[in-house]
């Protein structure tokens, strides 16, 4: 597996978003944030519409569940059949069986970890996962300043999948753009999501393939 991008449309015009995700064929996931205005402070969209996007997109959904009470919730979204779904550490109570829920429906399995939250109390859990995401903003709304405080994580991360010999993706979302990609992919990141760099280019697949471009560059 190598460098993934996947757009995020929270930044997207979401009064449109079939076309918004036709405007990225070159992305290798559709990154969909749920949020509920409890687990942040705020509230974007759920199931229907997701299950309506991935019937006009090309590509698979990746989800990530901004939400409280993840262990009820999360199992829906994969068997509405996104791709892959992220529930967050925070809001999990029982996360290797809820990771275990996921898969069983055909889902990939992942979890996300706030920018203050350490990768370390997770280190056994990394077996059980198809992917860590590694927030690199506080969650909850897009077209943030990149946290370069988190870098040492997304190392901490990589050196962890190393240490057990899996082959987990390394996600991190928040911030990233061409001016940042690169110290993420550096670290070990190899899947990216990006907002509002790719949906305010004026030409939003030559973003995709521009960050995937430099991502590539840096992680060799």
């Amino acid at each position: 597996m190598g460098i993934q991008i996947t757009p995020s449309i929270l930044n997207a015009d979401l009064s449109r978003l079939a076309d918004e995700v036709a405007r990225i064929p070159s992305a290798d996931w559709v990154h969909v944030d749920v949020m509920d205005n409890h687990f942040v402070p705020n509230l974007t969209l759920g199931l229907p519409v997701i299950e309506a996007l991935s019937k006009h997109a090309s590509q698979p959904i990746d989800v990530h569940l901004m939400i409280e009470d993840a262990d009820r919730w999360a199992p829906a979204y994969a068997e509405a059949g996104c791709g892959s779904v992220t529930f967050h550490a925070e809001a999990a109570t029982a996360p290797v069986r809820l990771a275990r829920e996921i898969r069983a429906q055909g889902a990939r399995a992942a979890m996300a970890l706030k920018p203050a939250t350490p990768i370390e109390p997770y280190e056994a859990l990394l077996p059980e996962l198809d992917m860590v995401l590694i927030m690199t903003v506080e969650p909850g709304f897009g077209g943030q300043k990149f946290l370069d405080l988190c870098l040492p994580k997304i190392r901490t991360a990589r050196e962890l999948m190393r240490k057990h010999g899996v082959e987990t993706w390394l996600q991190v979302d928040g911030g990233v753009s061409l001016e940042t990609i690169e110290r993420c992919a550096e670290a070990g990141a190899d899947v990216f999501v990006a907002g509002s760099a790719v949906f305010s280019a004026d030409d939003p697949d030559a973003m995709v393939r521009g960050l995937k471009a430099k991502a590539e560059a840096a992680s060799r």
